[in-house]
């Protein structure tokens, strides 16, 4: 097996890399997260996000996220505490260079079994990035549900 070595694409990546406050009023109403997210070697990185639910109750969740170059994709995965669903994204950069779209499958909001997702790291600036979420609609486009605002700390 080939050693892995960082590539241009891990750049966008890396740009994660900090501690951030998030903002997500539809998912945890008005009190921030905090988020952490740290390099392995500039081949992986893990977002470990924490915080209270609209419920009150506390949550964690974990994004991982890498480059494969065998795929030619963006590649990773997302757990939360609050469900028992584990994400698998794969998913491209954008030309602009600061929109990650990332497509996965998962529970349909109604129950009816799974349904197709999009989410989407967006970077305003260096130190701003939002993060979105929409569900694709019978006649293919896509409609947003989720929007959390990441602010860098420090």
């Amino acid at each position: 097996m080939k050693t892995a070595e960082v590539l241009k694409e891990h750049s966008f990546l890396e740009r994660m890399v900090g501690q951030w406050a998030v903002n997500a009023p539809d998912m945890t109403g008005q009190k921030p997260w905090e988020e952490t997210v740290r390099s392995l070697q500039g081949i992986w990185f893990v977002a470990e996000g924490s915080g209270e639910m609209t419920d009150g109750k506390q949550a964690t969740t974990i994004l991982t996220l890498g480059y494969d170059p065998s795929k030619g994709k963006y590649v990773g995965s997302w757990i939360g505490s609050m469900m028992d669903y584990m994400w698998t994204y794969e998913g491209e950069v954008e030309p602009s260079g600061n929109v990650l779209s990332l497509y996965t499958r998962g529970p349909a909001f109604d129950g009816s079994g799974l349904a197709d997702y999009r989410e989407q790291i967006i970077f305003l600036d260096e130190d701003v990035r939002t993060f979105t979420s929409s569900t694709r609609e019978p006649d293919g486009t896509w409609k947003q549900f989720m929007e959390a605002r990441y602010t860098r700390k420090g």
